[in-house]
């Protein structure tokens, strides 16, 4: 057993898909996500990577491997820049879960601090910022009908639903002991107010990727252009827009504040220069994009909160949590700007 796999059950399911036989070589685990396993292995000479779930999985691991791979598939052929799936294996008994195998991808993330020449060049880092809007407007035209994901989500009532299920998920941190409620966060009622009574009349159906910034991509390591989108862990068919929304209100505004590390940031585009380029390769409709700012600020700023409900119990980190928090109230503030 190497790295939570076992490879002579992984090599006998491999020669059976058709993939080679021969012993597995240069297995290493590469960082990427925070919990799911990532493995490189060579097999006749051949580079591919696995991706399974942690080796103490939730309830949802192996669903969740699943859906990845049914993305994966559906975006086979597409312009959307990602991982191309070699196989998948929804059978448990081969490692105890459900996996896949994908190309590896000749890239880096930006997260941190740029190499070169990315790191030296503003027109670079300025191209950066507009191919990542770039893979979501072409997410985002796909007829998710059309490349096999019908039944993949539940697009009726996607908008209704966002604020009913988030501020319960808020709510629920209430069985946290010491944290200090939802009165520590600045205007969170009066954001999910606002969002409830302007919330847009309808939507056009699409994939989204469900947590879209710059942490999920890897760029090409001679340019500015997206190499892949990686971690498909919460997609679904909503409304794309939203995916918009989470590249706003990740990205640096006039307060200087982010939830993403990028250095150095000098070049980058700014937010109007991201929804401009956005129009250029969508038909959406953008007249209420500050409406999915917000949504995307009100949702995200409730996820980081969770960690810090848990940090207060003594169930997480008391720094991290503490970091968390910090960047929720930053969140709800710039969400309360936006709604005035």
């Amino acid at each position: 057993m190497d790295f939570g796999v076992d490879t002579d059950s992984l090599r006998g399911w491999m020669a059976s898909e058709g993939l080679g036989e021969g012993p597995l070589e240069n297995v290493v685990s590469l960082a990427g996500g925070t919990q799911n396993i990532l493995l490189r292995l060579t097999l006749n000479g051949r580079d591919v990577v696995l991706r399974r779930p942690p080796l103490h999985p939730r309830a949802s691991s192996n669903e969740t491997m699943r859906r990845e791979a049914r993305v994966l598939r559906a975006l086979a052929g597409s312009d959307v820049p990602h991982p191309a799936l070699i196989a998948a294996c929804d059978d448990e008994t081969v490692l105890g879960c459900a996996f896949y195998l994908m190309e590896p991808i000749d890239g880096f993330n930006p997260i941190g601090q740029l190499p070169e020449p990315h790191a030296s060049s503003p027109t670079l880092r300025h191209a950066m910022g507009l191919a990542l809007v770039d893979g979501i407007a072409a997410l985002g035209r796909l007829d998710y009908r059309a490349v096999g994901l019908e039944g993949f989500g539940k697009p009726d009532g996607f908008l209704n639903r966002q604020v009913s299920r988030w501020s319960d998920q808020l709510a629920s941190y209430a069985d946290l002991p010491g944290w200090p409620g939802a009165q520590s966060l600045p205007d969170i009622h009066a954001i999910g107010d606002w969002l409830d009574a302007h919330r847009p009349s309808s939507f056009t159906a699409g994939i989204m990727h469900g947590d879209y910034h710059l942490a999920n991509v890897m760029y090409r390591r001679d340019s500015g252009d997206l190499a892949a989108i990686v971690d498909w862990e919460l997609a679904t068919i909503g409304d794309p827009l939203l995916d918009l929304g989470w590249v706003l209100a990740t990205w640096p505004d006039g307060d200087g504040q982010s939830t993403v590390s990028v250095t150095p940031w000098e070049g980058f585009p700014s937010p109007a220069q991201l929804v401009e380029r956005y129009r250029t390769g969508s038909s959406r409709d953008l007249s209420a994009l500050d409406w999915y700012h917000v949504l995307a600020c009100y949702k995200l700023g409730i996820l980081l909160e969770g960690t810090f409900a848990r940090a207060c119990a003594g169930k997480a980190p008391r720094d991290v949590g503490d970091r968390l928090h910090a960047r929720a109230i930053h969140l709800f503030t710039r969400a309360a700007r936006l709604i005035r």
